[in-house]
């Protein structure tokens, strides 16, 4: 519990019901604040926001119903609590709560139901308020340790770099061997650290997307080129096809949207030990689907469901991070889309990605 007494405020436009309540909540140690009309009340709540509300129902000005709304439309504002104070039990007070009301109690008050209300309220507000204050450190723990994490990376990417091209003295066959190892290892670490900072700022809704109207069509064939060396050395065949010849164009992040490709089209990739890995578009008056198929090791019917979680890694060898797929789906998520996945193990996946169209 908070250390600090309480602010609970109090609206009511009959001086003798504010005095009472004042007293009895004085009396357990809470500070009180009071008004007689909702119009003072909700500038003292957006110039200070209280931890509990006690709001009468029946006001001539704004009723308790209006004020809950008002209230509940500021997302700016904390969560607070709100109480509604009814006249009598033939009062429905159902449309309070819907609009966001929290409790209520009826007139004349009972002093122990009030009190044990108002403490109930107040330990979900404090409880909220500690989850969010956890979220918070847990977010700047993120931030802050993807930064850290990813600082030293470059600059070790950068000295192997120099290291392999001889900048400090001729290297034997075997160490440039082992230097490429070392950084390739490194930037994978890298593409990981990169791909948690992503996640972290979708889940903390700091990713904003920078939509355009672009060429699908060339940014899966940029996708296809960039990995088709990857496909060729493993001997697999990697296609691209779509109905018409005429590019398709769509609206979205192309950046975030390119990699969702790559990420769908390197993970075939990366499971297919022979066959083929295809990707076909497909359009309709309101969806363009971008379908990606391999004839790889297929994925356990118990792991779909789970598949697009974060850290959720397959039972399989060569298993990633379990943060690529769950990055992808926060990113077709975020476009108002759905990708799916259908699998049967020794035959394959299919990933079918779903965008609005917009044709």
């Amino acid at each position: 519990m908070n250390s600090k007494p309480s602010r609970i405020l109090v609206v009511d436009d009959v001086a003798d019901n504010l005095l009472i309540m004042r007293a009895i909540l004085s009396e357990e140690g809470y500070r009180v604040s009071t008004y007689n009309n909702g119009i003072d009340a909700i500038a003292s709540i957006i110039a200070s926001p209280p931890d509990l509300i006690l709001l009468d129902v029946m006001m001539p000005d704004l009723d308790g119903y209006e004020i809950t709304f008002k209230i509940r439309s500021l997302p700016y504002l904390p969560f607070i609590p709100i109480l509604l104070v009814a006249a009598d039990e033939s009062q429905d007070l159902a449309d309070g709560l819907d609009l966001g009301a929290d409790d209520f109690v009826y007139k004349p008050l009972k002093i122990n139901e009030l009190l044990g209300r108002v403490r109930n309220l107040l330990r979900l507000k404090h409880s909220i308020d500690n989850m969010q204050e956890m979220s918070k450190a847990q977010e700047d723990f993120v931030s802050r340790l993807t930064h850290d994490l990813r600082t030293p990376l470059v600059a070790a990417d950068r000295m192997l770099s120099l290291l392999h091209k001889g900048t400090f003295g001729e290297l034997t066959p075997n160490a440039k061997k082992a230097i490429s190892t070392i950084s390739g290892s490194n930037q994978n670490l890298m593409c990981l650290v990169d791909t948690l900072l992503e996640v972290h700022r979708f889940e903390a809704g700091c990713k904003r997307l920078t939509t355009a109207r672009f060429n699908l069509t060339k940014m899966i064939q940029e996708v296809v080129m960039e990995l088709e060396p990857l496909a060729l050395g493993k001997g697999l065949s990697l296609t691209y096809s779509q109905p018409e010849s005429t590019p398709i164009k769509i609206v979205g992040d192309r950046l975030e949207l390119r990699r969702v490709v790559t990420n769908l089209v390197g993970n075939a990739l990366k499971f297919t030990d022979s066959g083929y890995v295809k990707i076909v578009v497909e359009q309709d008056a309101e969806f363009v689907s971008i379908i990606v198929e391999d004839t790889g090791i297929g994925i356990e019917l118990s792991e779909q469901a789970t598949l697009f979680e974060r850290f959720r890694t397959g039972n399989h060898v060569g298993a990633g991070s379990g943060l690529g797929l769950h990055l992808s789906h926060r990113i077709i998520e975020a476009h108002q889309g759905c990708i799916t996945v259908a699998s049967k193990v020794g035959m394959g996946s299919i990933f079918t990605v779903r965008l609005p169209n917009s044709i």
